[in-house]
């Protein structure tokens, strides 16, 4: 019987001796990185204020300018690369830290089963005890370390106030052209009701826009603006345009300015505002409940609460998700008849206007390690799930009366978090997706695939975007690419420069524009990928921007409201704070936008 011990106790030694140089070689490396993310500012300060100094001595030089921008790009997205791997590296070796201090217990337990004889080498017995107590000790205590570097690493760049500060007043001295250019980088970061459409009124009949109220292209036309609700993800066709005007630029929820109202939401989730006519929807979940959530749009008062549970198939408990995605991550869409949502469980539901459950189904749990987060879309009596999971992909088409499945398409692709956006092309309404590593079209009727190009990769979060004839894909750490859709598509241009992580872009007036996930927002010409400007923050974009009046309406995670002009000059007309953190796309309606942060939903319109 001792031997049958003694064999597993010299097989739990090994073991933890390969545990122990595993965590020592994890412990080391982490201190290391830590280290030089101590010793090296983040974005370079001194090599970055050594060049804006130059270039207060010659504000025309076009090459500095791009130096500067490319420099500070490069070294943020190092920063943040390496800010991952500690953070990463700590949990492995916390894990592994578990893993050692189990197999110590088990050794110790058999150990003291075993009657040891006597060692007449008591010396030699005692210096081994004190060498191994001092191994043990001297680990100890590079763990500790290195998981507390792994855990306190902070975010250096919230620390850049005086470097900012210092940098602005430098471009100050330039020239205007320069302040339109470069001062904009070190700006410091210092709501929607009655429609006069009706409820029953579909917009199924309404080819496609691509653009802009004020410049169309022929091939997509479009009914009259006040047609077009904002009824889905990125509003009509979830294209990232709303059709309204007269849009505030400047509010202040402290002092109330141009707040129409503010509502509690009573569960949270990453989804965004839906309207129509004088309702407004949203949908929130955790692990206790699912829920639907209907407002009145003119005064915030909420007309009903759904929760959304017995459905044949749900899962007795929720699948779990990220913090960042959860289990309401996925905006609803609606037809003005019925309202239709679906969580992370798997869970498919449609409400009529009045609360009153019509059908519901579950599509699968969702075999997806973040949670799954594309939203729905709906064209005619079509309700559009785009279903990319670890298991495959799939796309399907289901009667919006009964849910009924119309259409299903099996695709070969990996994993995607993004959503589906509509565009008619080449006669056809058309879905186009992003994924790994396709961007695709697929027909609406049959589903069939039309088209695709293999061009992306990784972790696909952002939608795809329509205009100028064109199909607008891009990933972080992939590229961003212009693809003319057909028979026999091709990239027209791609740009690896400024690339998205989660926030959708938008063409309007032949400009296309992308919101990074590390601050930087960009303008580019839609035909030839051009770069005309970009635009520093400090927060990073995960809500989509919307072209709506002319102006670009982009809301970073701080819950700063970046407005631009639709122009290839940078002009920024206002950036406005909600005072809470914001991942979810804007809506728009009748001079009004619905914003909502991680909290509250926001009424915010001129008054």
């Amino acid at each position: 019987m001792n031997m049958e011990k003694q064999e597993k106790i010299l097989l739990l030694s090994k073991l933890i001796t390969g545990t122990g140089l595993f965590a020592g070689l994890v412990a080391i490396i982490l201190l290391l990185n830590f280290l030089q993310m101590q010793k090296q500012d983040p974005i370079e300060s001194s090599v970055i204020a050594a060049l804006v100094e130059r270039l207060d001595q010659a504000p025309d030089n076009e090459a500095l300018k791009l130096e500067i921008r490319q420099l500070d790009l490069l070294a943020r997205k190092a920063y943040f690369t390496s800010e991952w791997q500690v953070k990463t590296g700590g949990f492995i070796l916390l894990f592994a830290g578990i893993f050692l201090g189990l197999l110590l217990k088990m050794q110790h337990d058999l150990k003291s089963k075993i009657e040891e004889p006597l060692n007449p080498d008591y010396d030699n017995q005692n210096s081994r005890k004190k060498s191994i107590y001092w191994v043990w000790s001297i680990g100890a205590i590079m763990f500790i370390a290195a998981l507390g570097a792994a855990f306190s690493t902070n975010n250096q760049l919230a620390n850049y106030d005086e470097f900012k500060l210092a940098q602005r007043k430098a471009e100050e001295k330039a020239k205007e052209t320069i302040t339109e250019e470069i001062e904009i980088i070190n700006l410091s970061k210092t709501n929607p009701p009655i429609s006069t459409e009706s409820p029953n009124h579909r917009i199924t009949e309404s080819p496609i826009s691509t653009e802009s109220p004020n410049h169309r292209i022929t091939e997509s036309p479009i009914p009259d603006p006040p047609t077009l609700p904002f009824n889905a993800f990125r509003g009509p066709f979830s294209n990232g345009v709303a059709f309204v005007k007269n849009i505030p630029t400047e509010w202040d929820v402290s002092t109330g300015k141009n707040i129409i109202w503010k509502a509690a939401v009573p569960r949270s989730g990453f989804n965004s505002p839906i309207i129509w006519g004088d309702k407004i929807f949203l949908a929130g979940g955790d692990n206790d409940a699912r829920e639907v959530y209907c407002y009145n749009r003119n005064t915030g008062e909420m007309l009903w609460q759904k929760e959304v549970n017995n459905i044949e198939g749900s899962p007795a408990a929720p699948p779990k998700t990220t913090s960042d995605t959860g289990l309401s991550a996925p905006t609803m869409t609606t037809d003005g008849e019925a309202v239709y949502a679906i969580f992370g469980t798997g869970d498919l539901i449609a409400f009529d206007f009045s609360g009153n459950r019509i059908w519901a189904r579950n599509m699968g749990v969702p075999d997806n390690h973040y949670g799954h987060s594309s939203s729905l879309i709906y064209h005619e009596n079509k309700l559009i799930i785009l279903y990319d999971t670890n298991r495959g992909g799939k796309i399907s088409a289901l009667n919006t009366a009964d849910g009924v499945t119309i259409w299903e398409v099996i695709r070969k692709n990996k994993i995607s978090w993004s959503s589906p956006i509509l565009a008619e092309i080449d006669g056809k309404m058309q879905i186009l997706t992003t994924t790994d590593p396709f961007i695709a079209g697929h027909d609406l009727e049959s589903g069939e695939q039309l088209w695709s190009v293999e061009c992306l990769m990784g972790e696909v979060g952002a939608s795809a975007s329509y205009g100028q004839g064109l199909v607008f894909g891009s990933n972080e750490y992939a590229r961003l690419v212009a693809i003319r859709p057909g028979e026999n598509p091709e990239i027209v241009w791609e740009n690896d420069e400024y690339l998205p992580e989660v926030a959708s872009p938008v063409e309007s007036e032949g400009l296309l524009f992308i919101g990074t996930s590390y601050g930087v927002f960009v303008c580019y010409d839609a035909l030839t990928g051009e770069k005309y400007w970009e635009h520093e923050g400090y927060e990073g974009y995960y809500a989509s921007p919307i072209v709506a009046d002319g102006k670009v309406y982009a809301v970073d995670m701080g819950g700063i409201m970046h407005i631009f002009e639709v122009n290839k000059e940078l002009r920024v007309i206002g950036e406005p704070k909600l005072g809470e953190k914001v991942v979810a796309s804007p809506a728009f309606a009748d001079g009004m936008i619905y914003l909502k942060g991680d909290k509250s939903l926001f009424c915010i319109g001129n008054k």
